[in-house]
């Protein structure tokens, strides 16, 4: 393919993703005279349907709780900012690294991983669940908006970044697995093969961390405005600890809710620098001279130094017992687990309860083809559309 007319190609690393050199579409497509594959595929996520329902599906808090906690909407926007602002400084694909922020949560279900959690109860004798799977099979199946064919259709590289984006997923660089593979990644390689054993793309790496570096953040902020904990619990937590401390002594007749911005700010920019330094010390060791390159490493090329690698396990060692395990938000994904789980075990049971677009793929009451039609149409919902169907199907003053 010949450079397109908008590329930035001229100002890339030499290891960065190039869209004149993409592997293209599983279905072949005319290319667009004013935007390059990378940004189509950025623009089909923007106008889907999952991406929308991103504004009423939990990110820790249930959507109906505040108006100022995150969703995964807001969360994913924060991550493509900082994947765009990483990508931009060493030289990648800024347009590559934002449609892989932007897609990265496309196939979580409501009530945040309480309703991940209890998916892969139900469906433990079918495959079982598992939310960036279940992104694969947004993009590649459950999204329809065009004639020809199923899915966005997006290129190679945003797909094998998205299955890839914390690494291989098998041979010997993958984490250990407790489980198989989800069907759902194995069923699309097979006929669109995304190279599982090896890395994903700098891009993808850099999208990844930005996650990272997006949610532990917005999680303290998020954590402090709700009451979960304080900044005097967070003293002895490396880097976060220190940071109020300065900003506070700094600023002492600040404002409680500007305290918070400023050292949220302050690490998040920490953290960013941080990635930047400890990747460009990886690029001097490694020398990549092409995207190929870096998919061949056998470690990641875009990467926290090991000081800040430590921080961050610290960090989540903290927010788990005192965010994600705190007796409220407990209550709540208690209460959306067994709406979940009610969802299904009437719909698998009963899949003429469900809308006819969605009956008509079932094989009928009980089967594997059941239950992964059930599970499709529930990870779709949002908090809310969750919460008003299990009304509508268990409350007798509802209507259907």
């Amino acid at each position: 393919m010949s450079e397109h007319p908008l590329s930035r190609s001229a100002i890339l690393a030499p290891f960065a993703c190039r869209p004149e050199e993409t592997r293209g579409r599983l279905h072949a497509e005319p290319e667009s005279g004013t935007r390059s594959p990378f940004q189509r595929d950025r623009d089909r996520i923007i106008h889907s349907a999952a991406f929308r329902r991103l504004q009423y599906k939990t990110q820790v808090f249930v959507y109906h709780e505040g108006d100022n906690f995150r969703t995964r909407l807001t969360h994913s926007l924060e991550v493509s900012q900082i994947a765009r602002s990483i990508a931009r400084v060493l030289g990648l694909e800024e347009d590559l690294a934002e449609s892989l922020a932007l897609a990265h949560d496309l196939g979580h279900t409501p009530f945040g991983h309480a309703g991940e959690d209890a998916l892969q109860d139900v469906l433990a004798q079918f495959g079982g669940f598992d939310h960036n799977a279940q992104s694969l099979r947004v993009v590649t199946k459950l999204e329809r908006r065009y004639i020809q064919f199923d899915g966005l259709n997006l290129t190679w590289e945003t797909l094998e970044g998205l299955v890839k984006h914390n690494g291989p997923l098998t041979g010997p660089l993958a984490a250990p697995r407790e489980d198989d593979l989800p069907g759902a990644i194995t069923e699309y390689v097979g006929r669109h093969d995304l190279e599982l054993k090896s890395y994903a793309s700098a891009e993808a790496q850099a999208a990844a961390l930005s996650d990272d570096i997006a949610y532990n953040n917005h999680d303290i902020d998020d954590g402090l405005r709700a009451g979960l904990f304080t900044i005097k619990d967070l003293a002895d937590v490396p880097l976060v600890g220190p940071v109020f401390h300065a900003v506070i002594k700094e600023h002492p007749d600040a404002d409680f809710s500007l305290h918070i911005h400023e050292a949220v700010r302050r690490m998040i920019g920490m953290m960013i620098i941080d990635c930047i330094d400890e990747t460009r010390r990886r690029v001097a060791e490694f020398k990549p001279r092409s995207a190929g390159d870096v998919r061949s490493l056998k470690v990641p090329l875009v990467s926290f130094s090991d000081a800040m690698r430590a921080n961050d396990r610290a960090l989540k060692k903290f927010l788990f017992p005192n965010m994600y395990r705190h007796f409220t938000v407990n209550r709540m994904t208690s209460k959306g687990r067994r709406v979940v789980k009610d969802l299904f075990t009437l719909l698998f049971a009963e899949p003429g309860c469900l809308p006819p677009e969605w009956r008509r793929l079932t094989d009928g009451a009980g089967t594997a083809k059941t239950a992964r039609v059930v599970a499709d149409y529930i990870a779709g919902m949002t908090d809310r559309f969750a919460l008003d169907e299990h009304r509508r199907l268990f409350d007798m003053q509802e209507k259907p």
